[in-house]
């Protein structure tokens, strides 16, 4: 049901028809993000209107009782039910579909009109959303029991409910703000001037069109974009922002000339000084106003005055533009308006002035003003939050998944040291009676080629077998060796050091002297002829690993380095130790990043405790990952851990816990199991899986294994469950098979099959087939 209402939300953003997102408790329009600016210049503000409209108090009781009676509505009022709850919703939005429709007919517009079609549809959508099915049949009746009862009222003169709407008029100094307001009441409330700004504090004018209560709040005309009218702009802009506060606009009108338009985007400033004052949410309920529609228009390429359609367009995308550039985003998309309130403009035969094309742009006005405020309420009576973010982080990037967090949450960490012993697998050696089972082999002749085609069958597979018997048995005792090495050379280290700190350092080893090479020659021109530079890299330490990220695809596709690729692990102390890796791309446009960074500390019983940062970017913006894990090493056959972790991404925190526990069971059998929950953004997920792994016989030289997982997840209201089987195997001595199979509760699964062989070369020809069937169904969709 989410879905479907971010899907809401993306249309009412992505169409022309008003926005269902109110200014009403917009933080971003209302904050105090600019209140340093507020109280600057309180002397030279701009002066506030005095016939300012406060509104209606709510009615109180003067009883002494009145913070019982309080007590027990509230107490009443929360013992009803959720499906009272949801009819009084509905009730509530009938009677607001009869208020709408009675409106409608108020300023001679029908249902049949496009506008009022997407206002009905988008209020059905968004009461689908909060109804449940119950109420489905209900919901679908809806709109023509409001019609019909519209009707009915108006037909008996039923007086309707207040119906008012607050409109805030911003734009330059002559564009005929006053003069609007004037022609939309039909009288001189506002002065106007031809030839010098008209008004020169902020003001409000109240009065009724077509029985429809309105107040408009008049404002000083900003000045053209420039660094000494700035400062002007920014001080009304935030005098009017003052004066909103407490009683927020409805709608908020934009006015530019037709006649004007500037093509250069000088008003981009303007517009960004609007959006920095009042924030994004401003553009949501803005109504682009072009007044001076009945001037003369330009002349086209072929001298002839271009179409009135034709300009109009042209110049709203141009005004448009400047939006989405003040934005830095491209996806609001504002309804336009046209206006004339010259004296001698044409009228139809019901006395309203008209446009060129036609059109009554009273009429429509009050239409776009109406659908405003009737999608606010919706709005706001369905307590949707608001979902839509305006500028570049929100049309660049996304929230990320809370199922995915959770899986890197839960995702095992290598909490060992390079130089340290893997005790799991130094178990299973030590447990192997096999240590000097390969010295006491007898010697074997090993056969030429010639020598070995010679030999029947079943003494080729006696002596392969034990070939194979003998090289597992040496790879065995190497990987011994290597372990004992590596625990003396430790030890080593851990006595000298001792010694170092009674007796002072020991004597270091003469190290060669450094010869500084000369440099190479390189050409002045980078050439492509001459590519000596491009191959040039800073030679370090054996501590950190530097690898160069080959891209061919890249933007530079001639060098083809998209980024580098660095790893490092150190040794700070006995038990302590770092590691860091990560991979950094950088193009023309975006800088990325992916890296983790942990330092752990082990004890001589084998637990660990790690401490680790995670960047990694996504868009424009990094989510960082705070993670710290717990493992217990001193449990016989069992190593229980746990983890927290803090992620930030954007202005959002998530938080998450994890408990996992290994089991082995002999050499063979290795049990995982975890369990974790992940909490931020006003979500929450759950998930866990268990693990169950028996290996080979030859494990840890040879890997074969099969690998049984179950994984539940959930979120949102759903429980997934999943199974996964994994193996790997060999079929042969010089064959290998992979599988790969999921499946879960939502019928959706995987199967994968691997095989890789050095001898049986014909396997390759699967590829062939495969390439085959894809060129004929190619062939087939081409000729349909």
């Amino acid at each position: 049901m989410k879905g479907v209402r971010n899907w809401l939300f993306s249309q009412l953003l992505s169409k022309s028809v008003v926005s269902s997102r109110p200014l009403l408790g917009s933080d971003s329009f209302f904050g105090e993000e600019n209140k340093e600016h507020v109280d600057e210049d309180q002397d030279g503000e701009v002066a506030q209107a005095t016939t300012i409209v406060p509104p209606t108090a709510p009615h109180t009781s003067d009883s002494g009782g009145s913070l019982e009676n309080q007590e027990d509505l509230a107490l009443e009022q929360s013992q009803h039910s959720s499906n009272r709850v949801k009819v009084d919703v509905l009730t509530m939005i009938e009677d607001l579909q009869v208020q709408f429709f009675r409106l409608l007919q108020r300023i001679g517009q029908t249902s049949n009109n496009l506008l009022v079609e997407k206002v009905l549809y988008r209020i059905h959508l968004a009461t689908l959303i909060q109804v449940g099915e119950s109420d489905l049949k209900r919901v679908n009746l809806e709109r023509g029991k409001a019609r019909e009862k519209a009707a009915e009222q108006e037909a008996a003169g039923i007086p309707e409910s207040s119906f008012t709407f607050r409109v805030l008029v911003l734009g330059k100094t002559g564009v005929g703000k006053s003069a609007t307001i004037n022609s939309l009441f039909d009288q001189a409330k506002t002065a106007t001037d031809a030839f010098q700004p008209a008004t020169d504090r902020i003001q409000e004018i109240v009065g009724t069109i077509n029985g429809i209560k309105v107040s408009f709040i008049d404002t000083p005309g900003l000045s053209q974009s420039s660094s000494g009218n700035m400062k002007r702009n920014k001080k009304i802009l935030f005098s009017v922002k003052r004066y909103i506060r407490k009683s927020p606009p409805d709608i908020v009108l934009y006015f530019e000339r037709l006649d004007l338009i500037n093509k250069n985007h000088a008003d981009y400033f303007l517009m960004k000084l609007i959006n920095e004052v009042f924030g994004p949410a401003i553009w949501f309920n803005t109504i682009l106003v072009l007044t001076h529609c009945s001037s003369a228009l330009p002349e086209g390429p072929d001298g002839y005055p271009v179409s009135f359609e034709s300009y109009v367009s042209h110049c709203s995308e141009l005004l448009q533009q400047n939006i989405h550039q003040a934005l830095s985003d491209p996806r609001l998309e504002n309804p336009v308006l046209l206006v004339e309130n010259h004296p001698q403009c044409k009228k139809n035969i019901m006395g309203e002035k008209v446009l060129p094309n036609g059109q009554a742009w009273r009429s429509h006005f009050l239409l776009l003003c109406i659908c405003y405020k009737v999608l606010g309420s919706i709005n706001t009576l369905l307590k949707f939050q608001n979902c839509i973010e305006l500028g570049p982080l929100a049309a660049n990037t996304r929230l990320p998944s809370l199922p995915h967090l959770l899986s890197s949450i839960l995702r095992r960490r290598n909490t060992t040291s390079p130089s340290d012993v893997d005790y799991d697998i130094e178990a299973i050696l030590i447990r192997d009676n096999e240590e000097d089972e390969y010295d006491d082999l007898p010697s074997i002749r090993i056969l030429t080629k010639s020598q070995f085609e010679k030999l029947s069958n079943s003494q080729k597979k006696e002596y392969l077998d034990e070939l194979e018997y003998r090289e597992t048995l040496y790879l065995k005792k190497q990987l011994r060796e290597e372990y004992q090495r590596r625990k003396e050379i430790k030890l080593l280290k851990h006595r000298d050091s001792e010694h170092n700190d009674n007796n002072g350092d020991l004597q270091a080893s003469p190290e060669a002297e450094a010869v500084l090479l000369p440099d190479m020659a390189v050409p002045p021109s980078f050439d492509s002829d001459c590519p000596v530079h491009r191959y040039r890299c800073i030679a370090v330490d054996d501590q950190w690993i530097v690898r160069p990220v080959l891209d061919p695809q890249g933007w530079d596709h001639d060098v083809g380095f998209d980024g580098i690729n660095l790893e490092t692990a150190m040794e700070m102390n006995k038990n302590v130790f770092t590691s860091v890796t990560g991979q950094v791309s950088k193009d023309k446009r975006f800088f990325n990043i992916q890296s983790e960074c942990a330092a752990s500390y082990m004890d001589s019983r084998g637990s660990s405790y790690t401490l680790g940062l995670d960047v990694q970017s996504s868009g424009t913006d990094r989510i960082y990952t705070v993670h710290s894990n717990a493992k217990l090493g001193n449990i016989k056959h069992s190593h229980p851990g746990i983890g927290l972790s803090l992620i930030s991404f954007k202005r959002n925190c998530y938080y998450g816990v994890k408990l996992e526990d290994t089991i082995s069971i002999g050499k063979r059998v290795k049990l995982v199991a975890n369990g974790g929950r992940i909490e931020g953004a006003g979500q929450m997920a759950y998930g866990g899986s268990i693990v169950a792994t028996l290996r080979g016989e030859d494990y840890p030289v040879r890997n074969d294994h099969l690998s049984l997982t179950m994984t539940v997840l959930s979120f949102d209201k759903e429980t997934i469950l999943s199974g996964n089987v994994e193996s790997e195997f060999r079929l042969s001595r010089s064959m290998r098979l992979s599988v790969n199979a999921n499946l879960n509760t939502r019928k959706m699964g995987q199967i994968c099959i691997k095989t890789s062989s050095c001898e049986h070369l014909q396997i390759a020809l699967i590829s062939g087939f495969t390439i085959l069937r894809a060129l004929l169904r190619r062939k087939e969709i081409e000729t349909m």
